[in-house]
């Protein structure tokens, strides 16, 4: 077990924690580097952040990796994402199955070249009895085309007499996006001092805690995760709720 930082209380982990991974092109030229060897840099992070979320107890982490605007990109910065992405499932394979990380994805996974689907399905297949954490990846996603999709799907199995839109509720509706079966993130993360979610899970963050840092993802670490959780542990959830009716509940 890692040495604690005196304000983390592991009892107060947030269940799931989402990552925006901001800044690798930031970081790259700061370090008078080319963009894909800031994004090289930020798979280290990335591998940081898996292992210390699995070594302190932390259930869900869902990485914002490709968002459905990333498409626009250079093509040649596309590739390189896409290499890194499969050097990455590969190398890490043998860590989830020894941890107990279960593998999952969300996006629209189809528009992925067919090599990089194969694999993740492959990876997602080896890791799906695994128990200890989940390691969602969102690839290709936008929180908008989720909900739009959703509704699209809901409107199908209406019409063909699957779903009853008379018996509509967020918990039903839930059932048609990507997350369906997870919790919603309760600590969202964004790093390189951008104030925005960026089209990311736009319906499971009604009521997340949002954390913003400078720290650009490449140089992102252990002080700076307990960091984000230390803040997240002082806050009061209330739910639309008073200070007052959260503390006669717990009483009760």
């Amino acid at each position: 077990m890692v040495s604690m930082m005196t304000d983390i209380d592991l009892n107060k982990l947030p269940r799931h924690i989402a990552i925006i991974m901001d800044g690798n092109g930031r970081w790259a030229q700061n370090h008078t580097l080319g963009r894909i060897m800031g994004h090289q840099k930020g798979v280290e992070a990335v591998q940081r952040t898996v292992r210390l979320c699995r070594e302190i107890g932390i259930k869900y982490l869902t990485l914002y990796a490709f968002s459905v605007e990333n498409w626009s990109r250079p093509d040649q910065e596309i590739k390189a994402l896409m290499k890194i992405l499969r050097e990455y499932l590969r190398s890490e394979l043998d860590e989830m199955l020894r941890n107990g990380i279960r593998l999952a994805t969300i996006g629209d996974i189809d528009s992925l070249q067919e090599p990089v689907r194969n694999l993740l399905q492959e990876t997602m297949e080896r890791t799906a009895e695994n128990k200890e954490m989940v390691l969602n990846l969102a690839l290709s996603y936008g929180g908008q085309n989720e909900i739009l999709q959703a509704v699209r799907r809901i409107l199908k199995d209406a019409k063909e007499g699957r779903f009853d839109a008379d018996a509509l509720s967020k918990a039903s509706f839930a059932s048609y996006l990507y997350t369906a079966g997870m919790p919603d993130p309760d600590l969202l993360i964004r790093t390189s001092g951008e104030y925005r979610i960026s089209n990311f899970l736009l319906w499971q963050s009604a009521y997340t805690e949002f954390y913003f840092t400078d720290v650009l993802w490449p140089d992102f670490g252990k002080e700076d995760l307990f960091a984000a959780i230390a803040d997240y542990q002082q806050r009061e959830r209330r739910y639309g709720f008073t200070s007052d009716q959260l503390r006669r509940q717990k009483v009760d």
